[in-house]
């Protein structure tokens, strides 16, 4: 029972005590008609400094005292008990005795109360939690800390922060270079009841659960009830019930704050740690531009190649959460290396030269222009080729290009502009479209063996202003 003392009391003890500080003096100036050491003495009982009453011997009073706690110990043997309030006693000697023992024990039943002796672990200036030693006190703090630490790695911060020292943090690694906590937590003596007092792991939950705080919260585009009550771990009825004027079926308004109180901590545990990793340098490509390549083509002239550095960040997490990551120092170990492309920039002439190269590389002619198997045979083959590569005998534009079904398979034609046109059959596979600029000399097809033909070849023909020219005139 904790029990209150008005100021009226406080004031009617203190009186009280002069005035028997006075009478036991004025006792004592009689002492040549009567020798003090003859005279009784009887002891006035206070209780944080309310007068209970007198008894012949403060004895009583402790005794009864130590049977009040020796009952309560007996349930609570892992506690230091003790009285909750004050008892101090003023001894008189007088000529006739007043006292009542039993008196003043009855009023003690409804005066004292059985605390423990505790440590207040305190939060700035406000006292959280009672625990029963400062050991077990200081025990509540490192567990709350092993929330989000394991204990080898603590000791070693600790130790490390003990001795100023500064870890190494290698590359690949993360490393945990300080543990605090958020606020100043201090120890005090103090008495409370047993209710009051908390276990290690009770003491740590309320640390970690703290006080409910309000907070507000403002409603973004999209957002729903559910969704709002989700991220303060509310249910969709507290989250109406904190906030009246809302209806579930109601639509919510952007920009409207509600109140989403929820629990905060009493204190935080914050983790410092610095990691070094590395990280890829992606290479660029530069470009640059030739009037000596044509307009399409390109060239890559030096091949690219990825960089690397090693990254130190700090990363501040509270509770387990990253609050923020900064980078410390960045080291480039690799160079990257750019790609090079050249890019052309000629324009492809549509207009044949007149000259015309061999649309082959190399290769025999088995079969001139003229008669052969009782037909006309309108060009010439060309085959016996290590390299299949068929090109534009001239410059000009590709007219058509695909199978045929004249007997020629895969064909290109090409008109060059100048009057000329040339055929190439037989091919087994196209490089070019119809439409397509090509260049004298250039790629368009590889030498095959599609449509009528007797074996791998080309066939080749050239046309000048339409009329059929022998294509060996033009060679």
């Amino acid at each position: 029972m904790v029990r209150k003392v008005t100021e009226a009391k406080k004031k009617s003890s203190i009186i009280k005590k002069v005035a028997l500080t006075t009478v036991i003096g004025m006792g004592l100036t009689f002492g040549s008609v009567y020798a003090e050491d003859s005279l009784p003495t009887i002891y006035h009982v206070y209780v944080d400094d309310e007068y209970i009453g007198a008894v012949e011997d403060k004895g009583i009073v402790q005794k009864y005292v130590q049977s009040q706690i020796s009952d309560v110990q007996k349930d609570h043997k892992e506690y230091t008990l003790t009285t909750g309030e004050e008892i101090s006693y003023v001894p008189e000697k007088v000529f006739d005795p007043s006292f009542n023992n039993q008196k003043v024990l009855d009023e003690l039943k409804d005066e004292v109360s059985v605390e423990v002796e505790t440590v207040g672990l305190s939060i700035g200036d406000e006292t959280i939690a009672h625990l029963p030693t400062k050991e077990a006190a200081e025990e509540a703090l490192q567990q709350l800390k092993l929330k989000y630490i394991d204990e080898s790695t603590l000791k070693e911060v600790e130790s490390n922060m003990k001795n100023s020292k500064k870890p190494e943090v290698k590359t690949g690694d993360s490393t945990i270079i300080d543990v605090t906590l958020s606020e100043e937590v201090s120890f005090s003596n103090e008495k409370t009841s047993l209710d009051d007092v908390l276990t290690v792991i009770d003491a740590v939950k309320l640390l970690q659960n703290g006080y409910l705080a309000e907070k507000k919260h403002k409603v973004a585009e999209g957002e729903t009830l559910g969704e709002i009550a989700g991220q303060y771990d509310l249910d969709t009825d507290k989250l109406i019930e904190l906030n009246k004027e809302l209806k579930e079926d109601n639509p919510l308004q952007i920009g409207q704050e509600l109140n989403v109180t929820e629990k905060q901590p009493y204190v935080d545990v914050i983790v410092k740690e610095e990691t070094k990793k590395k990280e890829t340098i992606d290479h660029e490509t530069e470009t640059k531009t030739s009037d000596s390549m044509y307009k399409g083509e390109e060239k890559v002239t030096q091949e690219g190649s990825d960089g690397e550095k090693v990254v130190h960040t700090a990363t501040t997490k509270v509770n387990g959460k990253s609050t923020k990551t900064e980078t410390l120092d960045e080291e480039v170990t690799k160079e990257a290396v750019n790609k090079l492309i050249v890019k052309g920039t000629k324009v492809k002439p549509s207009r044949g030269t007149g000259n015309f190269v061999r649309p082959t590389v190399g290769g025999t002619i088995t079969s001139k222009q003229g008669q052969r198997w009782g037909s006309h045979h309108k060009g010439i083959d060309i085959a016996g080729v290590s390299d299949r590569t068929i090109k534009a005998a001239d410059n000009g534009v590709v007219v058509s290009a695909g199978n045929s079904n004249d007997g020629y398979g895969n064909k290109i034609v090409i008109n060059h502009n100048n009057g000329f046109k040339t055929i190439y059959a037989h091919l087994s596979s196209i490089s070019v479209k119809p439409g397509q600029t090509v260049t004298r000399g250039s790629k368009i097809g590889m030498m095959g063996s599609t449509g009528h033909s007797t074996g791998v070849h080309l066939h080749f023909e050239v046309y000048k202003n339409g009329k059929l020219q022998n294509p060996l005139s033009h060679l």
